[in-house]
This record gives C-alpha cells, sequence and structure tokens, in this order.
C-alpha cells in the first residue's frame, strides 16, 4: 500500500521518526482498527487514530448524540444532538482524513454479534462505561486471541490497559467478575471531567499505534492509573491469574455470557463514556 504524495505531506511528522518512516506509515495504513462506543473515550481516540492514519476504523455506538454529551465527546456538534453518534463520528473523521475506510454499526454488542463484528481487526479498543459489555469485550478477545486496549474513567480519575491473550493478565485476572448491579456508579450519575477521558483516550491511542507498528512498550501487565485532581500516574503490575475463569487453566467461562446492564439511567442505555 504505497503512500501517495498527499499521504506523504500529510503525515511528514511521522515519516520523520525512525521507528515510523515509510514503512511504518504504510502498516498503519493496512491497519483495521475498531473502536467500541464513540463517546468521551473513543472520541479522542478515533480523532488520533484517524489523524495518524490508520486506514479502516470501525465505530460501534448504538446511542445518539445529546446535549449532554458534549461537554466530552468531541467528535460530536451542537448541531448533530440528536442523530445518531456513529453517523456523527464518521462524518467528523472523514473531514479531518478522507481517504480513510469507515466502518459504522449502530447496534449494542451482545453475544450473538460480536464475534462476527471483531473478526476481521487488528486492535479493538474499548470506550464504555458499563460492566457488561467491557467483560463481553474482554472473553470475546482472549477467546479469539484479538489485542483489547481497555479504558474507564469517572470523575477525576482513569485507567488504561492492553490485554494481550497468551502475552499477559486479562480484564478479568484483575477483576475476575463484574460487581453487583448498582454498586458502582455510572459516569451519568457519579460524573467525569471532559478532560479525563480525553487524556485517557489519547493514551490507548498511542498503545494502539505501538501495537500496529510493533515498537516500543505496551501496557500489557501494566495497569496505568490517572489521577487528575493531584495530576499523578501510578502504575501496577499485573500477572494473568491461572485461576482466571476466562484465560487461566481451567477456565470456567468457556462461551460467551451476557450480563444484566448496570447502568440504564436512560431509557435505551449507553454503552459509552
Amino acid at each position: 500500500m504505497a503512500l501517495s504524495n498527499e499521504e506523504i505531506e500529510r503525515y511528514s511528522r511521522q515519516l520523520i521518526l525512525k521507528n515510523i518512516g515509510g514503512r511504518g506509515q504504510e502498516r498503519l495504513k493496512k491497519g483495521k482498527v475498531l473502536i467500541v462506543g464513540a463517546g468521551g473515550l473513543g472520541s479522542p481516540v478515533a480523532y488520533y487514530l484517524a489523524a495518524a492514519g490508520v486506514g479502516t476504523l470501525g465505530i460501534i455506538d448504538s446511542d445518539r448524540v445529546d446535549l449532554s454529551n458534549l461537554q466530552r465527546q468531541i467528535l460530536h456538534s451542537t448541531a448533530r444532538v440528536g442523530q445518531p453518534k456513529a453517523a456523527s463520528a464518521r462524518e467528523t473523521l472523514l473531514a479531518l482524513n478522507p481517504a480513510l475506510s469507515i466502518n459504522t454499526y449502530e447496534l449494542r454488542l451482545g453475544k450473538d454479534n460480536i464475534l462476527d463484528i471483531i473478526r476481521d481487526y487488528d486492535v479493538i479498543v474499548d470506550g464504555v462505561d458499563n460492566f457488561p459489555t467491557r467483560y463481553l469485550l474482554n472473553d470475546a478477545c482472549v477467546m479469539t486471541g484479538k489485542t483489547l486496549v481497555e479504558g474507564g474513567v469517572l470523575q477525576w480519575d482513569g485507567l488504561v490497559m492492553t490485554i494481550k491473550p497468551g502475552q499477559g493478565p486479562c480484564y478479568r485476572c484483575i477483576f475476575p467478575d463484574p460487581p453487583p448491579p448498582g454498586s458502582v456508579p455510572s459516569c451519568q450519575e457519579a460524573g467525569v471531567v471532559g478532560p479525563v477521558p480525553g487524556i485517557i483516550g489519547c493514551i490507548q491511542a498511542a498503545e494502539v499505534l505501538k501495537i500496529l507498528l510493533e515498537t516500543g512498550e505496551t501496557l500489557t501487565g501494566r495497569l496505568l492509573i490517572y489521577n487528575a485532581l493531584e495530576m499523578r500516574f501510578r502504575e501496577i503490575k499485573a500477572e494473568r491469574n491461572s485461576k482466571c475463569p476466562v484465560c487461566g487453566d481451567n477456565p470456567r467461562i468457556r462461551e460467551l455470557e451476557e450480563y444484566t446492564l448496570v447502568c440504564q439511567t436512560k431509557a435505551a442505555g449507553e454503552d459509552e463514556v
């Protein structure tokens, strides 16, 4: 996939980097990344991957743009309130980089459709704020060997980790089971400061680029935690749990399961932060 003259100019600041160059940029052009959620996390992830020249992006979101989203979900605008988020995201990303291929899915992920959707992508990015979808994504990626870049935010805090099945721990190695319904507030209930998902989403985007380029060190086996009030990052090392219910030596979860939604403040129930 040779680069055009326009692409060489567009990505010139990346092409001069020794660990990207022309071959690396071509790898990005061939890359296929699925972003689950076009909200607070999915917005910066999608925006920076599009800007960097990742050739194919998939955007999953079943919700519509709400005025309350605009404080942090930068893919959308006031004029698009009421429009499907996936379509709004596609319009924004193509305005930034019209050479991209963008697949949109205006649906909610479930055990009956997730495997068919993630099959065609190199990397999956978690931009959701409900535990059922988070655990479903983790399990599906472990079972299919797909790399998953996990992210989460709440109030002034955020976390990121990269899950590479067979090379490190999965989400369940650290958090084996979803919390009981109602025990953890959603962003709709507890709030979130706009820049926090922006920062976490940018870190997720950087992880994706390193994975596609096969360069640098990813957050595999490392849980990165950010607190904006203290302006501190801390890192927790994690190892694969041999008793993990999905990736352990004798997993009890061998088929995909679905869980009751924890946060359903809106009638439709939101997946995005």
